[in-house]
């Protein structure tokens, strides 16, 4: 038995339905579930007969979460880390709670494998509501190309390594397989939707207002440590995609085109 956590987010939905199509056993866990990671015990009931577990990074007490997992004897952890964990300014509020989480996977005993993915392509959807009042499209970072990754690339590697040996104390960087700007990406997604869209970068003063107006600012700081500081390279292609699925990582376009309903609501 499998027991996908954050079973109805990007990746874990691709995941629970991959295995799912594979005749694996698996339980999925969503906030909705009664069971709350940031409270450890509660996992108990959820743990019975899991022997897998795909484990989202970030909760309260993840040395407790992963001790109830040994408890339970779970087998393997694959937990869903991300670039941050290896970026080199270590202090900011993500890469902190990424290498708390590898590191208490790390210690806990089980056998581990950390995905550590470049950004999703599937954080396009945020461009949603002024897509839906227009053709033009302002964020942040304008000038930074991010070789993004689909989600159902991560789900396949999860799975890859879950049901296979071999990953066991392996960390993989997963990404797409080119770097683009948004601006490119916007291109690319109004080519699928049939518009002309424009993109205008946000000045860095209004990146930060907006921001500042929905996220906690010790995250709006790591993401200008990210991108402005260049802490991060979310830039670099890398192959593990197509080294562990036997395929290559899916472009944007294929994204893009996958998921136009997504942009029709």
């Amino acid at each position: 038995m499998i027991l996908v956590t954050g079973a109805t987010g990007n990746v874990g939905r691709e995941l629970v339905a991959r295995l799912t199509s594979a005749g694996v056993p698996v339980r999925a866990l969503s906030r909705a579930g009664g069971a709350d990671l940031n409270e450890p015990a509660s996992l108990r009931p959820a743990l019975d007969g899991v022997r897998g577990v795909f484990l989202l990074p970030g909760y309260r007490d993840m040395p407790g979460l992963t001790a109830e997992l040994a408890r339970a004897g779970v087998e393997r952890v694959m937990l869903l880390s991300g670039q941050a964990a290896v970026a080199t300014d270590t202090g900011n509020a993500v890469s902190a709670y990424m290498i708390d989480s590898e590191t208490a996977v790390r210690e806990s005993g089980l056998a581990w494998t950390f995905l550590r993915p470049a950004a999703f392509m599937s954080n396009t959807l945020r461009w949603l509501p002024q897509l839906r009042t227009g053709d033009v499209v302002r964020d942040a970072f304008g000038d930074v190309p991010i070789a993004s990754v689909d989600p159902a690339d991560l789900a396949a590697v999860a799975a890859e390594a879950l049901l296979e040996p071999g990953h066991e104390g392996r960390a993989y960087s997963l990404t797409g397989p080119e770097a683009l700007l948004p601006a490119d990406r916007l291109r690319i997604l109004g080519r699928a939707l049939g518009r002309e869209l424009r993109f205008e970068a946000l000045t860095d003063e209004e990146a930060w207002e907006q921001m500042s107006a929905t996220t906690p600012i010790e995250y709006v700081r790591a993401f200008f440590s990210f991108y402005r500081d260049h802490t991060i390279d979310e830039t670099t292609v890398h192959p593990a995609v197509e080294q562990l699925t036997g395929r290559p990582p899916r472009t944007f376009a294929q994204w893009s085109a996958a998921h136009v309903s997504d942009f029709s609501r």
